[in-house]
């Protein structure tokens, strides 16, 4: 399999953190769907980071979907078995992707929009959003050292993980790397693992 896009997106970064800890072999090209447009739209037209292509030639797109046809691969899955913690599990997976998301919003408003066009309204609100999301990530990994749900990562660890890395590196000045001291605390820990290391932010 061939992992396509830049490690200082976290959608990039958490499928390849993510097939690390499933075992799947894979190899990785960095391209920015910025400065090297050309050739990642010989990968993927749509030119979507991140982007796969698998062992059979198929390109596939968006990190959840990758995700989810890497558990098939693997035979296993990074969500808890159970109903009521899968559910909690998916929660904070979809705050963290929610947290990202509004990331990248605050991220293009400042770096592609010219000033005099920004719309502080509308920027006022994602940033509230965000806040948000990290609030109720905050709350859901608690006081608890380590990972949430055992003593191996699941996808919720990871995520988490990356979108707090994520943001803290891209826009420290909205989110102070200690504005949430629970997230802070599962990403210092996610970092120190060599999965993570292996694949480290790099923007």
């Amino acid at each position: 399999m061939h992992l396509v896009g830049m490690l200082d997106s976290p959608y990039v970064r958490r499928v390849a953190v993510s097939l690390t800890y499933l075992g799947l072999p894979f190899t990785h090209e960095s391209v920015s769907v910025f400065r090297h447009y050309p050739r990642f739209q010989e990968v993927n037209p749509v030119v979507k980071a991140p982007s796969l292509v698998t062992d059979g030639g198929v390109v596939l797109m968006d990190s959840t979907l990758i995700l989810e046809h890497a558990e098939k691969l693997a035979g296993r899955s990074l969500s808890p078995e159970d109903a009521g913690q899968h559910a909690r599990a998916q929660r904070i997976v979809g705050l963290a992707l929610a947290a990202c998301e509004k990331s990248v919003q605050i991220v293009y408003e400042h770096q592609l929009r010219p000033a005099e066009k920004r719309h502080q309204p509308w920027l006022d609100r994602v940033q509230e959003q965000l806040f948000a999301a990290y609030r109720l990530l905050d709350e859901e990994i608690g006081t608890a050292e380590g990972w949430m749900f055992g003593p191996a990562p699941m996808q919720a660890d990871i995520t988490a993980a990356i979108a707090w890395t994520f943001t803290t590196r891209m826009i420290p000045d909205v989110l102070p790397a200690d504005a949430f001291p629970a997230a802070a605390r599962l990403a210092a820990h996610a970092e120190a693992q060599e999965a993570f290391k292996a694949w480290p932010y790099d923007g």
